[in-house]
């Protein structure tokens, strides 16, 4: 089968179209084929390619094939899902050595599937597991009451538009930073108020003349990290994406690491809240597969909101 692999650490230039065994039914005990029709391209495909994360890898060294989330058809059943069955999921890459999901077919376990509703296609569906699951996760760590309020940086990109959508679902007042164009798409998807992005000094006096005594908690999906805190009042929780971004807590901050897992049961509520419109999803492009470095190239550039999707 066709993979796109990391061929060694770098640019987009390193990765490269090779060929793998196809995976038969019952290679692994317990897992079924899927046979992938999209994959999208994460911030931490970016990161594990460049390098950056090369440490935090550990023995795990290139080729591997890059890939969180995907969408395509059961090519086994599995519990509930008879084969044929078109589901999302993603793969928690770092636990399986290197395996992931630009590959046209795989092998997943049945927690990480979930059924994809006939109005969502498979472009949409790649876009949601990983980072609204994520989103979601970061919320059920901050745990905050109704009512409270929550700093979202990179309102708009794609973690952040997810935390708007469940943070303001959950009832929490949400001020959200992010350029001022979206502003107005950022307020109907639940932000109460749109802090401009800018300097970091700019960004809390700004956040702090919304709210005067502090916010509740920052999710720093932008990685801002410590220039945040005075935005946070005494006691409050700070979370982020990364461990290097996590700033040293003070004034009794509770500074926490968010990292999302595979919920099947969860990722097809939210599927499902996509079908129906209750959750508002993003594509930023759309290249095939053996396009991928291109596909990167342009998530690196940032030009476009949203996640960069493969075809497969």
């Amino acid at each position: 089968m066709r993979v796109v692999e990391v061929s060694a650490y770098g640019g987009p230039e390193v990765l490269r179209m090779g060929r793998r065994p196809e995976p038969e039914a019952g290679d692994v005990p317990g897992r079924v084929r899927v046979r992938l029709k999209a994959a999208s391209v994460n911030q931490a495909d970016l990161k594990i390619r460049s390098g950056r994360l090369a440490d935090a890898l550990g023995d795990l060294k290139p080729p591997f094939v890059l890939g969180y989330d995907f969408a395509g058809r059961l090519l086994d059943p599995a519990p509930g899902l008879p084969e044929g069955t078109r589901v999302a999921g993603f793969v928690p890459w770092r636990e399986e050595g290197g395996t992931g999901t630009y590959a046209e077919v795989i092998l997943a376990e049945p927690a990480w599937l979930a059924p994809i509703p006939d109005e969502v296609d498979f472009t949409s569906a790649a876009v949601v597991p990983l980072a609204s699951l994520t989103a979601a996760q970061a919320l059920d760590e901050l745990n905050l009451p109704a009512g409270s309020v929550l700093l979202v940086t990179g309102g708009a990109g794609v973690i952040g538009r997810y935390a708007v959508q469940h943070a303001a679902a959950a009832g929490l007042r949400v001020i959200a930073v992010a350029d001022p164009g979206d502003e107005a798409e950022l307020k109907i998807l639940g932000a109460e108020t749109v802090v401009p992005r800018g300097a970091p000094t700019d960004v809390v006096a700004g956040v702090l003349r919304e709210a005067p005594g502090g916010v509740d908690a920052v999710f720093d999906t932008a990685l801002i990290s410590d220039a945040l805190l005075p935005a946070v009042r005494d006691g409050g929780a700070f979370l982020t994406l990364w461990e290097d971004s996590a700033p040293v807590a003070q004034r009794d901050i509770r500074v926490s690491l968010a990292r999302g897992r595979p919920d099947a049961a969860r990722l097809k509520r939210m599927l499902e809240q996509v079908a129906a419109g209750e959750l508002i999803t993003r594509v930023a492009d759309v290249l095939p597969l053996e396009e991928a470095a291109e596909a990167h190239r342009r998530a690196e550039a940032g030009h476009r909101p949203g996640r960069m999707v493969l075809l497969i």
